[in-house]
């Protein structure tokens, strides 16, 4: 699984990476999560609110720093 957080470095986009890694390692996934700092790439898809959770290629929020739950729902289902 490739997962992607898009954000320039402000505190949600930070927790946002910080929840997504732990909510990878609760579900024992095997997934490479890499940070997209450079604004000309996260405008490329299109979030127009950072922090932005790219899974698999496909925008799945943006704007928002999930609870841990919710975001292993949303990996379970892009997954």
């Amino acid at each position: 699984m490739n997962i992607k957080v898009l954000g320039t470095g402000c505190a949600k986009c930070i927790s946002l990476e910080r929840v997504t890694q732990q909510a990878v390692d609760e579900l024992n996934i095997n997934a490479t999560i890499e940070k997209v700092e450079d604004i000309q790439k996260i405008m490329e898809y299109g979030i127009l609110r950072t922090p932005g959770l790219v899974i698999n290629n496909q925008v799945v929020l943006s704007g928002q720093v999930p609870k841990v739950k919710e975001l292993k729902e949303l990996l379970t289902k892009y997954q």
